[in-house]
């Protein structure tokens, strides 16, 4: 049997976690909204549960962080970003947490249900 030498086709979704940890994210609007600090992995499911998006400050300093679920992101067909459909003004006022300080309790599913609203979307453990 011979070994295939092509290419896998983007299209078909499978990137590594360090080509987007870092990754910058814009909304719709071209507004840079800051980048992808960190992916929570729900080992159970097996299953991206959230990006961790660092957000405001100046100069990575005194930026907040904000658990967004990994179904609001969509990578740009033209540039090396993410695109996440939420208005700015919707991320000033997100619950989000200090990258110093305790960080959620992921496996909480009550807190990650306000979180999947908060955003408009559907539990990923409800589908």
């Amino acid at each position: 049997m011979e070994e295939s030498t092509r290419k896998p086709d983007p299209m078909y979704g499978f990137v590594s976690a360090s080509k987007i940890i870092g990754e910058a994210v814009d909304n719709l609007q071209k507004e840079n909204l800051g980048k992808i600090h960190e992916l929570v992995i729900d080992a159970k499911e097996g299953r991206v549960a959230y990006a961790v998006l660092s957000f405001g400050g100046f100069m990575g300093m005194g930026n907040k962080l904000f658990a967004m679920p990994w179904k609001a992101f969509e990578f740009s067909n033209t540039e090396n970003k993410l695109i996440l459909n939420v208005d700015k003004k919707k991320l000033e006022t997100a619950p989000g947490f200090d990258k110093d300080a305790k960080w959620p309790d992921f496996a909480d599913r009550t807190w990650g249900a306000g979180i999947y609203k908060y955003y408009g979307y559907d539990p990923y453990w409800k589908s």
